[in-house]
């Protein structure tokens, strides 16, 4: 099974408007998780997940496993790599669910929400 990093290409951090806006926030986390999970896992971009007061925000889902919303990331190489790092165990897993002790420091706190599968038809 696939299992997918979704990052929303919409969001600006607070303080945005300070620096030279040519692109958003989300638009630089989304090319360093890009750049990260090239051959590891799949990415796509969404404009606007939903979750402005904690951008930057992304998901990880897969078919029949839990899917998981996180945010208040910073686009940089760090969160990237413990994003996509993160990723990777999910897809490893048979329900989704990565146990703590296998988390990477960069996704740490930075969880929002889990969501069930969706029933099968």
């Amino acid at each position: 099974m696939t299992t997918w990093i979704t990052i929303c290409d919409t969001c600006k951090r607070e303080g945005w408007e300070d620096g030279p806006m040519e692109l958003t926030d989300g638009e630089r986390l989304a090319a360093l998780v890009e750049a990260r999970a090239e051959g590891r896992v799949r990415t796509r971009r969404y404009s606007c997940l939903m979750g402005c007061g904690k951008g930057c925000n992304i998901t990880v889902q897969g078919p029949g496993k839990l899917c998981y919303t996180l945010g208040d990331f910073e686009p940089v190489e760090e969160a990237a790599e413990g994003i996509v790092a993160w990723a990777e165990l999910h897809a490893q897993s048979e329900s989704g669910q990565v146990p703590y002790r296998q988390w990477p420091q960069a996704i740490k706190g930075h969880f929002v929400s889990r969501h069930p599968p969706l029933p099968e038809e």
